[in-house]
């Protein structure tokens, strides 16, 4: 099938079918072209099977919508602050693979000269449909939660320097992570505001009060909650509650059992739900690879048994996928499927503006979609009305 070809159908049939609504058992999703025809139950004889030119059976397989991951360095071997072409599609092709058919590429601190030409090169790419878009993470942050950054290359956010970035990005730029205690941190998340782009609050050290006026002045998200800020404190809660109490504030999550303690994870999705967790991978070039020495930005990473850390023991990104992330969420953490996919797809499309477009399985969006096995593992990916992974 091809997208040129209007009249090809596609059904995939007698699947668990995740839907906003809940779960269709034997359901039916049609696709025709790039985009989603219908969607049916197993009662409902009207799903096109018919007119089909493609009928896969599904039985006992799950067909969930395709994974938005908003916080994302690279894969397969490469990075996207490696600023070209080659590597960011080795990263996009790896990450697709694994069931994530949309996504931001985020660089990692760097020089302003560095970072604009990074930007200038994935803005293409933006361009092309092949990224939603681009994510700033650094220089902009704290230099005591810089993380796996380099501390010698952090800066305050002055707003010439912030709008270098979003030049050079040519209205690609969906996400900047801003540490709103630096100087002039409130007002770089005013200008990000005004020009569109999401400010997340990340690798900080700020107060909850600070915390509360960066919200008040635009900011709308959360930078992997709980890492590189100060924890949740009885006396001083610091930007977690602000964060969570928050019902504007979408949080990040990295749930790969090495960022978040299990009762973590479970708090956060209490207190924030699904309707405002985003699942992210923060992965560096070694996800989808074996253990290594790795890149991540001017820094070198070492992989140690699928977890990625600086010499001195600090974490440095992750090597997760999103289809991990998903089975973690099913079979470790307990939660309804429908929960874990919200959290993957239509909380992050949301938050980037494209549900719309994509992040759920509806009637006239893109056949961005997922077919899973019982065992929630990735056994055909569609991107678009296309097969990257054919079931």
């Amino acid at each position: 099938m091809t997208a040129t070809d209007a009249r090809a159908r596609t059904v995939l049939a007698g699947a668990h079918v995740v839907r906003p609504g809940g779960v269709d058992e034997g359901g039916r999703v049609t696709v025709e072209g790039s985009r989603i025809a219908a969607t049916a139950t197993a009662d409902d004889r009207n799903g096109g099977a018919e007119h089909a030119t493609e009928t896969h059976d599904l039985t006992g397989h799950w067909i969930v919508p395709g994974f938005v991951d908003i916080h994302v360095h690279g894969g397969g071997g490469a990075s996207f602050s490696a600023g070209t072409a080659e590597e960011a599609l080795t990263a996009i092709d790896t990450h697709r693979r694994h069931g994530t058919t949309t996504m931001l590429a985020s660089t990692v601190t760097g020089t302003l000269d560095d970072l604009a030409r990074q930007a200038g090169a994935l803005s293409e790419l933006v361009e092309q449909g092949d990224l939603a878009g681009l994510h700033f993470e650094g220089p902009f942050i704290s230099p005591g939660r810089c993380g796996a950054h380099d501390p010698d290359l952090l800066r305050a956010p002055e707003p010439d320097a912030v709008r270098r970035l979003l030049d050079a990005a040519r209205g690609t730029a969906r996400m900047m992570t801003i540490a709103p205690e630096l100087p002039g941190g409130i007002e770089a998340v005013r200008l990000l505001a005004e020009h569109g782009a999401i400010a997340a609050i990340g690798h900080t050290d700020a107060t909850y009060e600070t915390t509360r006026a960066a919200i008040e002045a635009g900011a709308r998200a959360a930078t992997h909650l709980f890492n590189a800020m100060p924890p949740l404190g009885h006396r001083a809660p610091g930007p977690v509650a602000a964060l969570l109490e928050d019902e504007r504030i979408t949080v990040e999550l990295v749930n790969d059992g090495t960022h978040l303690h299990p009762s973590v994870l479970r708090l956060a999705l209490r207190a924030a739900g699904p309707d405002r967790v985003a699942f992210i991978t923060d992965a560096m070039g070694a996800a989808g690879m074996g253990d290594g020495s790795y890149p991540l930005g001017p820094l070198r990473v070492e992989v140690t048994d699928g977890v990625a850390r600086l010499p001195d023991g600090t974490i440095a990104g992750s090597t997760l996928t999103l289809d991990h992330a998903l089975r973690r969420a099913v079979t470790v953490d307990g939660r309804p499927i429908d929960h874990a996919v919200r959290a993957l797809s239509t909380t992050p499309a949301r938050l980037l503006g494209i549900a719309d477009r994509t992040g759920s399985l509806e009637e006239g969006k893109d056949a961005d979609l997922v077919v899973l096995d019982a065992d929630f593992t990735v056994v055909g990916v569609m991107r678009r009305g296309e097969w990257l992974v054919k079931p």
